[in-house]
């Protein structure tokens, strides 16, 4: 979304004197580079080790780390200034409590069986009601959920059967003050057959449920496989989003210059939503993981 105060903008209301656009010219050049002297700022804090949260509370997933224990990951993720750790059962918490950190989204039921198939509700909604009763006791805030894969189901079908799954356990969300996540994944390479694969079809998902308790989360890596397009739709879908992951595309991999988004960006147009969940980090490290986490965090630091 353009800047209402951009010099393009107030071009098209009224005509501009040359000295006028001169000025506007030197304020842009002024804020792009506060904007790159920020990000200088942020490099020197990762190396350092005294990272601060800036404007997005970041965490990383548990599972891109399975080479390390929770205790380590844990250690590594406190020093580099994450609120905590993504994907977690509740056997993990005591290790991740110990460093002062939160699961900053609990697990629940598999994702090829989910809500958009009726014949999976009770096993679904069972793991679900457990996963807010553990997050609520430890006084955190998120569980995630799936629409599981269609076989066969069409998606108006399979929006209606997640529908009427969710609106038997979001009541106990909302009591727990608790909030359901529905992951966007990708179904042309890594989930094939997962229904809810696009921000517009989960978006009308959220509508129809009509509950601040019910959200998406937004995996940067899976949409712009999918959709691209990445900046715009967070402008105009915000509100939907209740947490976003990260990753390198093509590759799934670090966020560095071998892949085509361009993660400063991203974070500081997801910040400027006013977004207060949690930015987790879900890459494959190819190179060092801590290395790679590292840069992470100070690419998304704004």
């Amino acid at each position: 979304m353009p800047d209402p105060a951009s010099p393009s903008k107030m071009a098209r209301r009224t005509a501009i004197s040359a000295t006028a656009l001169a000025a506007a010219g030197l304020a842009g050049s002024d804020i792009h580079s506060k904007a790159a002297e920020d990000d200088t700022k942020s490099a020197a804090k990762v190396d350092s080790g005294q990272l601060g949260p800036g404007r997005l509370k970041q965490s990383v997933c548990r599972w891109c780390f399975s080479h390390m224990s929770v205790d380590d990951l844990a250690v590594q993720a406190a020093k580099l200034g994450l609120v905590g750790i993504d994907l977690l059962d509740p056997p993990d918490f005591p290790a991740l409590k110990k460093h002062g950190l939160v699961c900053t989204m609990v697990q629940s039921h598999p994702l090829t069986d989910g809500l958009c198939d009726p014949r999976f509700h009770d096993l679904c909604l069972e793991k679900m009601n457990s996963a807010i009763e553990a997050t609520a006791a430890e006084g955190w805030r998120n569980v995630i959920c799936f629409s599981g894969n269609g076989r066969g189901i069409d998606r108006e079908t399979g929006m209606k059967n997640c529908v009427n799954a969710l609106r038997r356990i979001v009541p106990v969300a909302e009591q727990n003050r608790v909030t359901l996540v529905m992951e966007l994944l990708n179904s042309k390479v890594d989930h094939p057959d997962y229904m809810c694969d696009n921000s517009q079809w989960g978006v009308e998902l959220v509508k129809r449920v009509g509950s601040d308790h019910f959200k998406l989360l937004y995996d940067i890596y899976h949409m712009q496989i999918m959709e691209g397009d990445v900046i715009r739709t967070v402008q105009e879908n915000h509100a939907y989003f209740g947490h976003y992951h990260t990753a390198g595309n093509p590759g799934r991999n670090e966020l560095d210059e071998t892949q085509e988004l361009f993660y400063p960006a991203i974070a500081r147009a997801i910040a400027d939503t006013g977004f207060d969940g949690y930015f987790a980090h879900e890459f494959l490290a190819k190179g060092d993981p801590i290395a790679g986490l590292s840069d992470a965090v100070r690419q998304c630091t704004v």
